[in-house]
């Protein structure tokens, strides 16, 4: 479809009795830039004795990855295209589905006690809901979602927020960390483990893939 552009989103499953009911939060507006950070968490480069070093490439896990963007929602456009909600509540709805991200969730006692005698006391008594951040078939990422800043710009007549603007930071969670939090019976944790390993193994792939582009610039190379 001439001009047709996938919309990024963000996913979770709420815990609303037995079944996870899912909670798509499907961008009004792609975001112009992204911000992708990566850190690599430090393996030491000082030996155990004075005047000893330890090897400078040692790592103590995987690097950690984020990202930042800013959402911008306008209630105008979804009423001009009939949408009922859109009047009554201007882009309330969809304010409030992202914030709930960052409200951490209750950890029902049953669940706790499913995890055994031994690890339950490990098991917090409040979680924060794993979400899935789709952006495009190749990016499909298990998140937590550590920052919101809204600037609410214009409003109804009754004070409901119109438009609005949405700085949202993301950390991507390892399969280690999700599956500590699949003991804990997250309804998106092994579909965060498998999220994970796909866009790895993508991305893995795609490196690969460069090395076609690097033959011809292996001449310009000065040794």
């Amino acid at each position: 479809m001439p001009g047709y552009f996938m919309k990024g989103a963000l996913v979770q499953l709420a815990k609303k009795g037995p079944i996870p009911v899912p909670n798509l939060i499907m961008f009004q507006y792609n975001p112009e830039t992204i911000e992708h950070t990566w850190d690599q968490p430090d393996g030491g480069g000082g030996g155990s004795k004075p005047g000893s070093y330890s090897n400078p490439q040692a790592a103590s896990g995987k690097p950690g990855e984020s990202f930042s963007f800013t959402l911008q929602m306008d209630a105008n456009d979804q009423i001009a295209e009939g949408s009922r909600i859109a009047a009554i509540s201007g882009v309330y709805t969809r304010l409030a589905a992202l914030e709930m991200l960052i409200f951490p969730v209750e950890v029902k006692e049953e669940l706790v006690g499913a995890t055994g005698a031994k690890n339950a006391c490990e098991v917090p008594q409040f979680l924060l809901p794993t979400v899935l951040f789709v952006w495009g078939p190749g990016r499909i990422l298990p998140v937590r979602v550590t920052s919101l800043s809204v600037t609410e710009k214009l409003f109804d007549k009754i004070l409901n927020p119109t438009q609005v603007e949405a700085k949202i930071g993301l950390r991507v969670l390892t399969p280690e960390e999700l599956a500590v939090a699949d003991q804990a019976h997250d309804p998106l944790a092994k579909v965060g483990m498998v999220a994970y390993s796909y866009s790895h193994g993508l991305r893995q792939a795609l490196a690969i893939a460069n090395l076609a582009n690097a033959k011809g610039d292996v001449g310009m190379l000065p040794f």
